[in-house]
């Protein structure tokens, strides 16, 4: 399996039965695809969807049917649609077990930087800012490193910043790290990958957990 599918599939397993998840664009969207069988999770989409299906196939695909992301998806049993309003009183209210997003940086300290892409014009953050400040748990999902091969997991993110001390953890190819007010710390690592690498594609410091595992998807 590639990154993507082991950061997607890894993620999936912290779903558990009853939970109201949001799922950024990108990546994070794939983790829809690997829930273990027998829980019932429902997805939430801040343009105003509730009970979102996992991505449609090509023949499937209803161009009126989409994410926040303008991807398209399927609707599960019992799917309701509302006014963006709505979407965003779930969220600012605490009402999401979790949010997954992907990042362009994160620090240290849990700070997030996702909406700036350098050289790019964008039209702001979108609802990831109400996401990360409203949602009990945010686990960043994305590859370790940029396409240059410069880290993402930094010791001060230099991008403007979606919201500070909000990260819980990161979860990347290389394996999962929490962030807590002590550093960051490699609960898990992939398999075949030394600590020292990881070390070496980080720039912040990275604790060993004392129980360090391998990292496994379903």
């Amino acid at each position: 399996m590639n990154g993507k599918e082991r950061i997607a599939r890894r993620i999936a397993r912290e779903v558990r039965d009853g939970f109201y998840v949001n799922l950024g664009i990108g990546l994070p969207t794939m983790i829809a695809s690997y829930l273990p069988a027998g829980i019932d999770v429902i997805f939430q989409s801040e343009n105003g969807m509730l009970g979102v299906g996992p991505p449609p196939g090509e023949s499937e695909a209803d161009p009126d049917l989409i994410n926040a992301g303008k991807q398209p998806v399927t609707e599960l049993p019992g799917c309701s649609y509302f006014g963006s309003e709505v979407s965003f009183a779930m969220i600012r209210g605490g009402h999401m077990d979790m949010s997954v997003l992907g990042a362009m940086q994160v620090d240290e300290e849990g700070n997030l930087a996702n909406w700036t892409i350098p050289g790019k014009m964008v039209k702001g953050m979108g609802g990831a800012m109400d996401l990360v400040a409203g949602a009990r748990r945010v686990i960043v999902a994305m590859e370790h490193q940029t396409k240059e091969g410069e880290p993402r997991i930094l010791k001060r993110c230099t991008l403007p910043l979606t919201g500070t001390h909000v990260v819980h953890d990161i979860v990347t190819e290389l394996g999962w790290i929490k962030v807590t007010p002590d550093g960051l710390i490699l609960t898990e690592i992939a398999e075949g990958i030394g600590a020292a690498e990881v070390q070496a594609r980080t720039e912040a410091k990275l604790t060993l957990a004392s129980n360090l595992v391998t990292m496994t998807a379903i």
